[in-house]
């Protein structure tokens, strides 16, 4: 309650205690220099309260309504100068950097020439390591008692002979409760396991052992047909790098871009005679 008849004393004394009486009863709890707090604002804030915690929270809602128009007129008087020039320094940095990323995305190419990926890894290869397994292959998964499993597991011996693809993907259709035919993409560990009932060690262990590793559970029948390999530590093959030296190499080539546009800005306003230089 001090906070509020400090805050009303300081409006009766700028404004005068019949206006404010006069603001007050027209639904205004408190005025600053124009700026006006109304009692249906308040009221917002203490819906569904006790009357007591109304009246408290109310009270500080007025309170840090005042205090920060206050707050803000001093500051704006003490450190207008300062904040104006940080403003204008960000505004400055933000046009900046949209107007280049609006050049990179307009004019920059984003291709990166395979001979380039294979140079940038052949002089790199060692930075590009693997932290676990990668295979490609066919995972499926086979509910127990499904028919023809020993052909499935001939025929996904060699999944890329295209009559076997065609027999496994009729088989997967008809009978699996799984099926992933990834010959053209790598897939960790981390992700075959998610498939698989495996802990990642007895998998790296298989994967050591065997090409085509079967396992079983109470219901299911999981089959993994391994087609290629990487192991853990090993340097990726350049196709499973690729993303990230493309990535390394848009970087290098966006640093490059930005700086011959600037280089060319810069000569081209001194050609027309828009930037002037003087030798000291």
């Amino acid at each position: 309650m001090k906070k509020y008849i400090i805050l009303t004393t300081l409006v009766c004394v700028l404004y005068g205690c019949s206006l404010f009486e006069q603001k007050r009863h027209s639904g205004v709890v408190a005025e600053y220099k124009g700026k006006t707090l109304t009692y249906e604002e308040v009221q917002r804030q203490t819906i569904g309260m006790s009357t007591e915690d109304s009246a408290r929270v109310a009270e500080q809602y007025i309170y840090q309504w005042a205090i920060n128009l206050l707050e803000y007129d001093v500051a704006k008087d003490k450190l207008n100068k300062d904040i104006e020039r940080m403003v204008e320094d960000y505004r400055r940095s933000l046009y900046i950097h949209e107007y280049e990323q609006y050049l990179i995305a307009q004019r920059m190419s984003k291709e990166v020439e395979d001979t380039i990926i294979k140079e940038f890894y052949d002089l790199h290869s060692h930075h590009f390591v693997l932290r676990e397994a990668i295979v490609k292959g066919v995972l499926l998964v086979v509910p127990n008692g499904a028919p023809n499993m020993d052909l499935l597991r001939k025929n996904i011996q060699h999944p890329e002979e295209e009559e076997n693809i065609e027999w496994i993907e009729k088989f997967a259709y008809q009978y699996a409760a799984g099926y992933e035919l990834f010959l053209d993409d790598w897939k960790t560990v981390s992700q075959i396991i998610l498939r698989m009932p495996f802990e990642k060690d007895d998998l790296n262990k298989q994967l050591k052992a065997t090409r085509q590793i079967e396992l079983q559970d109470s219901i299911n029948t999981y089959l993994l047909q391994v087609t290629d390999l990487y192991q853990a530590n090993q340097p990726m093959p350049i196709e499973y790098a690729r993303p990230e030296i493309e990535k390394i190499m848009l970087a290098q080539r966006q640093v490059n871009f930005i700086q011959q546009e600037r280089i060319g800005l810069y000569e081209k306003a001194i050609k027309e005679g828009i930037l002037k230089r003087y030798e000291e």
